[in-house]
């Protein structure tokens, strides 16, 4: 079963050197240096690699986390600040406020930015995963837990670091609880969509796979109201898929129909590759399955003239465009609106 996730688009940031003429003073310390760069540069990479695992992102992030906690913890454990943290000034841009970038003097900044992008490249594989129309069980896995990779890094660094800030975070940004919080609750509610199909593959009791349902669509409604007081200009995208998915798993949630509704949805997704095709096809497939549609309305008299034209180009076509509408439209009915059509099977 495949599965389609909205995705906020990763922070950039700008390029950091660590070149410290006068600090760094010894062969080793000009090694971390250099070594920090260059995990950087390479971490970054990973994210836009279509080729990379979660085993390689793991890899690199430590990496890269273990040379930057030099510059934040202090070297004798003390609860003294590293006299490092403020050595170098970072800028990243934000998921929702576009290419407006925040600029901090500090070291847990830049570890907060850079592990929220792993955190949100972790949750880009997952539906990169489960967008494949064959997904195996052990890939189905991996979907699950990348997802709750993801929301653990989001909670991790709402509770353990970004409080260590000095600069207040901004409304509305990347680092506010608000936004932290739905990107938690949302990796939970999609890692519950991959139990949910699991569960209907396998059959299992419809009750069971109604709760589960009715439980996520809840996740999807706190993620939403999560939002509900940031501007619409930046979330209102976000809002809208959350709010979609809650009404699918409402209509899960009916033990009556959860598992009818999925092969309702399957069904309908053929349905709309069929007509699709033929909107696409040759002008005599058009024109036969016009005909078909007039037969079903019962519109015999149309019917009628409509096969006594039999030298007729252009205007045939723009009549059996107008006639393909009421189907069109039929189609979008359903799709907005599944509990409707429940009610009806």
């Amino acid at each position: 079963m495949t599965h389609w996730f909205h995705r906020n688009p990763l922070k950039a940031t700008a390029p950091v050197s660590f070149n410290y003429y006068g600090v760094a003073t010894t062969p080793a310390a000009t090694k971390i240096c250099n070594d920090l760069r260059l995990s950087r540069t390479r971490l970054l990479e990973l994210f836009t690699d279509s080729s990379c695992n979660p085993e390689m992102m793991k890899n690199a992030a430590d990496l890269y986390f273990s040379l930057l906690q030099g510059f934040i913890l202090s070297l004798d454990d003390s609860s003294q600040e590293c006299k490092l943290r403020y050595i170098q000034n970072f800028k990243w841009t934000d998921t929702l406020q576009g290419q407006v970038p925040s600029a901090q003097q500090d070291a847990v900044f830049e570890l907060v930015s850079m592990g929220f992008n792993v955190a949100l490249w972790y949750t880009k594989y997952a539906s990169r995963l489960a967008g494949k129309e064959d997904i195996t069980e052990d890939e189905a896995k991996d979907v699950h837990r990348s997802l709750k990779i993801a929301a653990g890094i989001f909670k991790h660094l709402k509770e353990s670091h970004i409080p260590k800030l000095i600069t207040p975070v901004e409304k509305g940004r990347d680092l506010e609880a608000r936004l932290t919080d739905s990107y938690v609750i949302q990796c939970q509610a999609e890692a519950q969509e991959v139990t949910i199909a699991r569960a209907i593959e396998l059959k299992h009791n419809p009750g069971l796979i109604a709760a589960l349902a009715y439980e996520t669509a809840n996740f999807y409604q706190k993620a939403d109201q999560t939002l509900s007081s940031l501007d619409p200009t930046y979330a209102g995208k976000w809002r809208k898929y959350l709010n979609l998915k809650s009404c699918f798993y409402m209509a899960y949630s009916d033990p009556r129909h959860s598992s009818e509704l999925s092969i309702f949805m399957k069904a309908l997704d053929e349905i709309l590759a069929a007509l699709i095709l033929t909107a696409l096809s040759t002008t005599r497939r058009t024109v036969t399955m016009a005909r078909l549609c007039w037969q079903v309305i019962n519109v015999g008299k149309q019917s009628d003239l409509f096969r006594s034209q039999k030298n007729v180009s252009v205007v045939e076509t723009g009549v059996q465009n107008l006639m393909m509408l009421p189907i069109v439209f039929c189609c979008i009915v359903l799709i907005c609106s599944p509990i409707k059509i429940l009610s009806v099977i």
